[in-house]
């Protein structure tokens, strides 16, 4: 059986804890021996029912104000599968509490009072939920039984519920009116709401697919502690936080950077031929290289981007505010060294997702900051590896844990010795789309433009209206089959591939050829080319400036879709604007994004002229050809250069297929 965490979080009072022991209650969970100790709780307190939020809330202080103050964990078993329960406090002062149970769970249960409606605690939970990267979330409508199970009350909170979470990044969605204290579909289905068809809260629990949520492209492996019983054996061991290794693999030590292969895989059990995302491992390495505590073991064709600066969502625990430029434990995985906060970019209204503008982080309150690290970290994104995006700050002084935080994103990179960067101005990714109101001279703003149907997506290009939009009164809706499952089936992570260089210079030869290795070696491959667009998605366009962006704009969407669906994407355009490539770049996403300018100098294209195009353009029958009476904006020195002047083919695409972070 697969295994389900879980954890429930909303306002006070919401029935939180009287859910959990429903919950186990119904699914006949509970030992005779718990039963009995309740009962006697109640009789003594004078309560003439059994209070089932004892099950989870177990101080004395809990039982004497009957709310919960830290977080109880609670393990039960069906047929179908295995479940850990994180029951969380809605108490403001105890977020930090709440953000500590959410932190591992795959499926979050966000209570709300039918009678109160969402409130401001509710949203708060469902906001540090998106941001903890939860992939499943239940709204609860609770205590259905207090308002007489009218449907009209239901319809209502999801409505409201509906319109706040639009904004925010969580894909499934599922929402169950119930009654906690009386049973109504937690485990069975309740005869006093006809009117719902939906699934009961357990069946729900049993069935929502969580394989998808687990990153099993990426391998991480945080080295705990160095195993040498003897001098013929040294191993290194710890948890894998992703992916998957096998012997004989060819992997990286980070931050030495040495390479070595897998010689053994070992357990108390035996040795195993693969490991993979959550087993305890001891790894045997071929060669005798320096490793310890705090480094990590990553396979050599897929390694984590490599800063000392990053940025990142803080959630701040401490009473004492949060000071910029002082200097805290950063632990990240089973690294810890000094970081302090750079700058704070705005704090969070958990109510209107609106942005403030702050200079420090008080107690609960939730903030987009940039990091600075005395030595490089090993970093992914939360989105993409929770295990390597996540980290503590402690403070020095005292030990206590004051902040917890989610990496955004790398502000720089190292990639296989290529220094990568993001474009300047440093745009925000796709998945930043939190509403920021205001006027703007009378131009429409923000909010205006969501009232009228459209996402607001904040871009530099636009300069309009500064936003990107989508096509109004259009709602996205998830994949039905995630990337991540289509990369695991593929066997091979999903990206794009983006050559760019004058006409004549072998991006399309070049890209045929890499295609072509790439099929071989069973990765699942498509190429689009400047041919393939003009004689299709782009057969209306000509060769203005305006349509030439618009051109690369339409591929950029095409390449997304289908990196979506798990395809290494292979894009060849002359793509001759810097700011038409950061374009794609954006629209793509930094972290799937690999641009490759294919260059030879104008006399050897012109002489080689495939196309006959330079030919045209010579004889006055062709105008604004790029690299004879167009310009070119060459690639900066962060994008790796290809010179086919000098290689062959098969040169330039060992060369190319060698920076690939690929299986």
């Amino acid at each position: 059986m697969d295994l389900l965490r879980f954890t429930t979080a909303g306002s006070v009072d919401d029935g939180k804890s009287t859910l959990i022991g429903r919950l186990l209650y119904d699914s006949k969970s509970i030992f005779q021996d718990q039963m009995d100790a309740i009962e006697l709780t109640c009789r003594n307190n004078g309560e003439e029912t059994v209070n089932l939020a004892l099950l989870t809330d177990g101080l004395r202080a809990e039982r004497e104000q009957k709310i919960t103050i830290d977080v109880a964990y609670r393990y039960f078993a069906t047929p179908r599968r295995k479940f850990i329960i994180a029951d969380t406090p809605g108490h403001i002062q105890y977020t930090r509490n709440m953000v500590t149970g959410a932190s591992t769970a795959d499926l979050a249960i966000i209570l709300i009072d039918a009678r109160k409606g969402v409130l401001t605690q509710s949203k708060r939970h469902s906001f540090i939920s998106s941001l903890l990267q939860i992939p499943h979330l239940v709204v609860a409508i609770n205590k259905m039984d207090l308002v007489d199970y009218d449907q009209q009350v239901f319809e209502d909170i999801v409505g409201d519920f509906r319109d706040f979470i639009s904004r925010m990044d969580i894909d499934d969605i599922t929402y169950i009116p119930m009654s906690a204290l009386y049973g109504d579909n937690i485990v069975t289905k309740s005869e006093k709401m006809p009117w719902y068809n939906g699934p009961t809260l357990l069946y729900h629990l049993e069935h929502v697919h969580v394989d998808a949520a687990r990153n099993l492209i990426d391998f991480r492996f945080p080295v705990q502690n160095v195993i040498r019983p003897n001098q013929d054996f040294r191993g290194y061991a710890g948890r894998v936080s992703s992916g998957i290794i096998r012997k004989g693999d060819d992997i990286t030590v980070l931050p030495s950077r040495l390479t070595t292969k897998i010689k053994n895989i070992v357990t108390y059990d035996g040795e195993l031929e693969e490991a993979r995302a959550g087993d305890s491992i001891v790894l045997q390495i071929d060669d005798e290289l320096d490793i310890s505590r705090g480094d990590m073991i990553v396979r050599s064709n897929n390694v984590p981007h490599f800063s000392r600066s990053f940025d990142a969502y803080l959630c701040w625990m401490n009473q004492e505010p949060m000071q910029v430029g002082k200097t805290y434990l950063l632990m990240q995985t089973t690294r810890c060294i000094q970081g302090f906060v750079r700058n704070i970019h705005y704090k969070i209204d958990v109510d209107t997702l609106h942005r403030t503008s702050t200079n420090q982080l008080e107690l609960n309150e939730i903030g987009r900051v940039s990091v600075d690290t005395s030595l490089p970290l090993s970093l992914d994104t939360y989105r993409r590896n929770a295990a390597t995006g996540s980290f503590i700050l402690v403070d020095p002084d005292t030990n206590v844990t004051v902040g917890a935080g989610m990496v955004r994103k790398a502000v720089q990179v190292e990639m296989n010795g290529i220094m990568m960067r993001r474009p300047a101005g440093g745009w925000p990714d796709p998945e930043d789309i939190i509403m920021d109101g205001g006027s703007d001279g009378g131009k429409k703003t923000a909010e205006d433009l969501v009232r009228e149907g459209h996402q607001y997506l904040p871009h530099p290009l636009d300069k309009e209206h500064g936003a990107v939009l989508r096509s109004p009164n259009v709602k996205w809706m998830p994949q039905n089959i995630s990337r991540e499952e289509r990369e695991r089936r593929n066997g091979h992570k999903a990206l794009v591939i983006w050559l760019t260089g004058i006409s004549g210079a072998g991006k399309t030869t070049i890209s045929k050829s890499l295609e072509r290795k790439l099929w071989n070696e069973g990765k699942q491959t498509l190429l689009i080319d400047g041919d393939i667009m003009r004689h299709g998605l782009s057969g209306d366009l000509g060769f203005s400036p305006q349509d030439r962006k618009e051109n690369i704009r339409r591929a950029a969407h095409a390449a997304r879709a289908l990196l979506d669906h798990g395809f290494i994407v292979i894009c060849a355009f002359v793509s001759p604007s810097s700011e038409d490539r950061d374009m794609a770049r954006y629209i793509i996403g930094e972290s799937d994004y690999f641009e490759f300018y294919i260059y030879c100098d104008q006399a050897t294209a012109q002489k080689r002229d495939p196309k006959g195009l330079y030919t045209k353009a010579k004889k006055g029958h062709i105008k604004g050809l790029t690299g004879f009476d167009a310009p070119y904006d060459e690639p900066g020195p962060t994008t790796f250069k290809i010179d086919t002047t000098k290689l062959s083919v098969e040169e330039a695409v060992l060369a190319l297929r060698s920076r690939l972070l690929l299986g």
